[in-house]
């Protein structure tokens, strides 16, 4: 009967070394819950990064890297002139609506209201 007692109180004590590593985990699980539920993400965190000119520079690239894709793979074979053809211009079509859209974002950006300017007198005041 002794025997059992001494092999359970054996199986509860956890030696030193162990005893620092559960330790660890609990305070690293610890952290981690706190940083999930209680850490709130800051305003300028969720506010979107890019701009609209950002985005629509990034897709004038994209149909123009596409248009030159095309004209490789047609040079290849890869496409019939019909097909080139149309895929071109459909490419062309968008890329002349995206840059439509860059021209009314960067106008909107420039544009400043223009008042009377006053006349410049003899003495160089205004």
């Amino acid at each position: 009967m002794a025997g059992v007692f001494v092999n359970l109180a054996a199986a509860f004590l956890i030696s030193s070394a162990d005893s620092a590593v559960l330790g660890a985990c609990l305070a690293l699980a610890i952290a981690t819950l706190l940083f999930i539920f209680y850490i709130q993400p800051d305003a300028s965190d969720l506010a979107p990064h890019r701009s609209k000119l950002d985005q629509l520079m990034e897709r004038r690239d994209t149909i123009y890297d596409n248009l030159r894709d095309l004209r490789f793979e047609f040079r290849s074979g890869k496409y019939s002139e019909g097909d080139f053809n149309s895929m071109k211009t459909a490419l062309e079509n968008e890329a002349a609506m995206v840059l439509a859209e860059i021209d009314q974002v960067t106008e909107s950006q420039v544009r400043r209201p223009r008042g009377a300017r006053p006349l410049k007198t003899e003495s160089g005041q205004r």
